[in-house]
């Protein structure tokens, strides 16, 4: 976890405030942006293309973000719906977040959603008897293949 360790700003260190520094969005995994909010792939994905939806803001709780950051989140996350069935043929997904310690944030004080793609049969002996998730593609691969996509799609 020394990614989340490093990452130094007038908050301390924060993966999230971190990376939202434009410039290097290959570099940092991120496919899209957007004016209070980014998204970006997760380092350590439950599945191919396990997006996180994250404001600029550096807030940990849901209710103190400002109602047009809360609302461009939900848009953000509804873009990247679109993009993942269109570009991975994802057939559902798994949408949450954690918000506190208690709760099972890992990174507590930079609130952020979390966009798990799945597919019918993506569970299987591996995760489960192998501790190992196997990954159909690398995440440069599939960052520029959504980043392609959300281009693509204009918004």
């Amino acid at each position: 976890m020394g990614y989340i360790r490093t990452a130094k700003n007038e908050f301390g260190p924060c993966l999230f405030c971190d990376k939202s520094h434009i410039g290097k969005d290959e570099d940092n995994l991120v496919v899209h942006r957007g004016e209070n909010a980014y998204i970006l792939m997760n380092l350590y994905p439950y599945n191919n293309g396990h997006l996180m939806v994250v404001p600029y803001d550096h807030e940990k709780n849901f209710d103190d973000l400002q109602p047009d950051t809360q609302v461009e989140m939900m848009n953000l996350m509804s873009q990247a719906m679109g993009v993942l069935r269109e570009s991975l043929n994802a057939d559902g997904f798994n949408f949450g977040a954690n918000f506190g310690e208690v709760a099972g944030a890992g990174i507590k004080e930079h609130l952020h959603l979390h966009l798990v793609p799945r597919w019918i049969g993506d569970t299987n002996f591996m995760p489960i008897m192998g501790h190992t998730k196997v990954m159909v593609d690398g995440l440069k691969e599939t960052r520029k293949q959504l980043a392609e996509a959300f281009a693509k799609n204009g918004k």
